[in-house]
């Protein structure tokens, strides 16, 4: 599939990932923010100059798991969104 039909995959829940990715196990997903804010966490207000517990607001983000089981926010490459490798997992 291309990334317009994975793209509207991930914004319903679902896992997807690219055949055209060398690293195993890597996938992408969704995160729907928090637009009404979530007390954030002291590592949150240290880097934001806030106060523990206040409320921080976040957008809707995509997030990828790379091969070595940690997670960063992600931006679609230029190739990324060309490709029509693109797959759900199931």
């Amino acid at each position: 599939m291309d990334f317009s039909d994975a793209l509207k995959n991930v914004k319903t829940g679902k896992k997807i990932f690219r055949l055209g990715w060398n690293g195993k196990g890597m996938f992408v997903v969704y995160q729907k923010g928090y637009p009404n804010g979530i007390p954030c966490n002291h590592q949150t207000a240290l880097a934001w100059g806030m106060n523990e517990g206040d409320l921080f607001k976040c957008n809707p983000y995509l997030q990828i798991k790379i091969v070595n089981g940690s997670h960063s926010m992600w931006v679609p490459s230029i190739d990324d969104i060309l490709a029509d490798d693109w797959e759900v997992i199931r």
